[in-house]
């Protein structure tokens, strides 16, 4: 058996929802079928064969070529199997998604792992903003699984996540981990302003030293055991946390103004 792979054959005018094209959805149909699935493009539906060049035969495994940032919902909902995107992917990657893997070679739009409840998404590039955070309207971000990016990410990252692990190899915009209710951010670049504002909370892992804000307490330095387990749980990651093995940190304490009980854990260097 061989991928699932739809290969981009046409310059998108509009944003095209993808959510159709998962492993659960496409499991047992022939590719005339999954030709024929309908999807969602502004005010039209286009069939996917009309935007798609289709071959393969393993739902379980898909692939998509040529993508770029104008491919959105890719991996909503997704319950099993494996996703690859080759390019960019837009807004949504992950949506809700329950279980799988999603690897993204190339750079995300806003929204990526919003609701993800379970499974593990790579990004190798870059991501924007409001990774892992509520929807509009929303109360609820991320609730489980791991998500791993090898790039930057914008800002709003973890805004009211409530469970899982975010690694984030470069830089983290302004307002990282804003009105976080539980779960782990690691972050080995640097962070914009206003990290942990509303943090009620959650641990966040930084490499070097943030600007912070009046509510956020120093507590001092301490050694945590518990971090080498941690730690040990990452060994066998694709990342560069896997490398880590610290446990002596400065702590904050914080938001204060919301509760207080999150923390910041900064490597000493």
């Amino acid at each position: 058996m061989s991928a699932l792979t739809f290969t981009l054959n046409t310059t998108l005018q509009q944003r095209v929802d993808l959510s159709p094209l998962i492993p659960d959805n496409l499991a047992g149909k022939s590719l005339t079928d999954i030709g024929a699935i309908l999807l969602d493009s502004g005010r039209e539906k286009l069939r996917a064969d009309s935007l798609f060049d289709i071959s393969g035969d393993d739902a379980a495994d898909i692939v998509f070529n040529n993508a770029n940032g104008k491919l959105d919902f890719i991996g909503s909902q997704m319950k099993s199997g494996r996703i690859t995107v080759n390019g960019g992917a837009g807004s949504y990657l992950g949506l809700q998604m329950r279980n799988g893997h999603i690897v993204l070679n190339g750079d995300a739009d806003a929204f990526l792992a919003s609701g993800l409840a379970g499974g593990l998404i790579e990004v190798k590039g870059n991501v924007g903003d409001f990774l892992a955070a509520a929807l509009p309207g929303d109360r609820k971000g991320m609730k489980g699984g791991m998500v791993l990016i090898s790039g930057n990410v914008g800002e709003r990252a973890g805004d009211q996540m409530r469970r899982g692990i975010i690694l984030i190899e470069g830089n983290a915009g302004a307002y990282l981990a804003s009105r976080m209710l539980a779960g782990t951010i690691g972050v080995l670049g640097s962070v914009g302003e206003y990290v942990g504002y509303g943090m009620r909370r959650g641990t966040l892992l930084l490499k070097q030293e943030p600007k912070l804000h009046a509510t956020l307490q120093d507590c001092g330095t301490h050694t945590l055991p518990y971090l080498s387990l941690m730690f040990k749980s990452f060994r066998d990651l694709p990342s560069k946390f896997a490398t880590l093995n610290q446990n002596r940190v400065q702590r904050y304490a914080g938001d204060i103004a919301n509760d207080g009980k999150g923390e910041i854990l900064v490597f000493n260097q």
